[in-house]
């Protein structure tokens, strides 16, 4: 299954990009879906999960600021970060992990925050 991030670009610092993750097929199982986002010179870190079955978590970072939503039907993940800072640039991915062990990453898309 491949992965498809898009949505990413220059934003204006308090800008609010919402990102997307499609897949190329659908999964008719479980399966879970995750946003990262490596910045420059750092580790690439988890942002969140969502899942079939309306399961999400956040992680500590960006509970309260950033919403993670989908559509099974159309196997569609968004990311949505509103009020960006400089500190939000980085490269965004998309994560797929279904039957039981099969796992599949986006290219990634971009996004700078800069005036």
């Amino acid at each position: 299954v491949q992965l498809v991030e898009s949505g990413g670009g220059l934003v204006q610092p308090g800008g609010s990009p919402k990102l997307s993750c499609v897949a190329s097929a659908r999964i008719s199982g479980f399966y879970v879906m995750s946003w990262y986002r490596q910045r420059p010179g750092k580790q690439r870190e988890l942002l969140g999960s969502t899942s079939r079955f309306g399961y999400v978590n956040y992680q500590d970072s960006v509970k309260g600021q950033f919403t993670m939503s989908g559509d099974d039907t159309k196997m569609t993940q968004f990311l949505e970060m509103p009020s960006l800072t400089p500190e939000d640039t980085a490269v965004y991915y998309c994560r797929l992990n279904y039957d039981a062990g099969s796992e599949s990453w986006g290219q990634g898309t971009q996004v700078t925050v800069s005036s």
